[in-house]
């Protein structure tokens, strides 16, 4: 192999090795998070980990030398608010539901984003692919007694969030660059932790939990965050994607790893129908001229 052939494989496996970093390390997060309920609920872990992961991040990005634009405020406003409310339902979800089921139905919104940029004759096999996977994963006619209905309509909020995050992320991050993310988990800060401080109540002021929580922003936010902004532009869309489509499948190894949560076989192909969806979708889409893909 010529040396041009080595340097070039190395400069595409190198921030694939990033992002599937990133990728366990935010479900390592959640699994990690999921361990504090007990202790302060899933409302005050939102709180905790956007309150110390905004601080994290506006250190890494120092967001205070952007400018705003007027017309460019309310696409970031909204996308802050999708990232907080993306949090805050995922979690919710997580109080009953198993880690790699929630993440399997939040994917949904992503999912939903890619296979609505396209009107081509496969992409009826991906919705179809889909809709198979949620059919097995929901309780919807057939006994699915693990299945907790309000935790699945959480999860499938939080991807609802996360398909507006991913529009609004857009346009707010071509305007902004890489401080978006700081900016909009700020806006999400301000909305969100006092709605969380309130119902976790003085559960918050247990010095004890700090050193998880800081272990969960800086896995769930920090980490992935400031890797996915050095890995984006190194690689193509299409294969950032495809390594997005592993999240359910890395969350139900998380689950199982680190809190023993198992799931019937069923559940396993049912992840592995959404997987196969989103893994089509992504490798199958035609790209339209001169729109930049979202990083």
């Amino acid at each position: 192999m010529s040396s041009s052939a080595t340097t070039k494989a190395s400069s595409t496996l190198v921030p694939i090795c990033l992002l599937i970093i990133a990728m366990v390390s935010i479900q390592t997060g959640a699994s990690l998070a999921k361990s504090l309920f007990p202790l302060v609920g899933a409302e005050g872990i939102t709180t905790l980990r956007l309150s110390i992961g905004t601080l994290i991040l506006f250190i890494i990005f120092r967001p205070w030398r952007m400018r705003f634009a007027a017309g460019s405020r309310l696409p970031l406003f909204i996308y802050g608010l999708a990232l907080g409310a993306m949090n805050y339902l995922f979690y919710l979800s997580l109080r009953t539901l198993p880690l790699g089921i929630a993440v399997a139905l939040e994917f949904t919104g992503p999912l939903a984003v890619a296979m609505f940029s396209s009107r081509r004759p496969i992409d009826f096999l991906w919705v179809a692919l889909a809709i198979a996977g949620l059919w097995f994963l929901l309780p919807l006619g057939h006994d699915m007694g693990s299945i907790d209905p309000f935790g699945a309509a959480c999860a499938l909020g939080a991807g609802a969030c996360w398909a507006v995050y991913i529009i609004c992320g857009q346009k707010a991050g071509g305007d902004h660059g890489p401080g978006t993310v700081a900016v909009g988990s700020l806006i999400a800060a301000v909305v969100f932790c006092p709605i969380g401080a309130w119902q976790a109540g003085s559960a918050l002021l247990n010095i004890d939990i700090l050193p998880v929580a800081l272990a969960v922003a800086i896995l769930s936010t920090a980490l992935p965050y400031s890797l996915e902004i050095i890995a984006l532009p190194k690689i193509p869309a299409r294969t950032f994607g495809t390594l997005m489509s592993l999240e359910p499948a890395l969350a139900a190894l998380s689950g199982m790893l680190f809190l023993n949560e198992h799931l019937t076989t069923v559940q396993w192909l049912a992840l592995a129908a959404i997987i196969a969806a989103s893994m089509g979708a992504t490798l199958t889409i035609k790209p339209k001229p001169q729109i930049e893909n979202l990083s």
